[in-house]
């Protein structure tokens, strides 16, 4: 089933099966053409979680996840969910914690397909310059969700 609502980052769809979240849909993404739209509990609080994100007041979501994925996807990913709120990490370090220093490009291509952003925050990789790449809900979203990061991240991790 799938919930879409508006958002301060534009419109997002969510999607859920069997009370896991295993999708999040931008305005640009293609939701498929045999998706049930409804709305339910699980989403509800999903739709809550992402807003109290974006206002600034939630690091962790709570959420059951259920992305799908080859295994290396799913190590990358979950590589990305260890990248601190507020903090960055390049597209080589993500590489060299899978133990693969040269799978730069495939962590890319993982951060590509991450049927989850912001939930698994792919978000917080950057090039090995520290600039900003691809990302699939666009840059101008890529830059505003470190912005809300960097923004908050002495005030709800107790850092500067």
């Amino acid at each position: 089933m799938i919930y879409v609502q508006k958002t301060q980052v534009g419109r997002i769809g969510l999607e859920e099966h069997e009370g896991a979240l295993t999708t999040l849909y931008f305005e640009t993404d293609r939701v498929p053409p045999d998706s049930i739209v409804g709305e339910t509990g699980f989403l509800r609080e999903a739709f809550r979680q992402l807003e109290a994100y974006l206002a600034g007041e939630l690091v962790f979501f709570t959420l059951n996840l259920a992305p799908s994925g080859t295994p290396f996807m799913m190590r990358i990913w979950e590589l990305l969910d260890g990248i601190p709120y507020g903090r960055e990490a390049s597209y080589r370090q993500i590489a060299e914690a899978s133990g693969n220093i040269r799978a730069v490009r495939a962590v890319g291509s993982a951060c590509r397909r991450n049927p989850l952003p912001v939930f698994i925050p792919c978000h917080r990789v950057v090039g090995s310059d520290g600039h900003l790449t691809g990302y699939r809900g666009g840059l101008a979203i890529k830059h505003a969700l470190l912005d809300l990061e960097s923004r908050n991240r002495k005030k709800l991790c107790g850092e500067d």
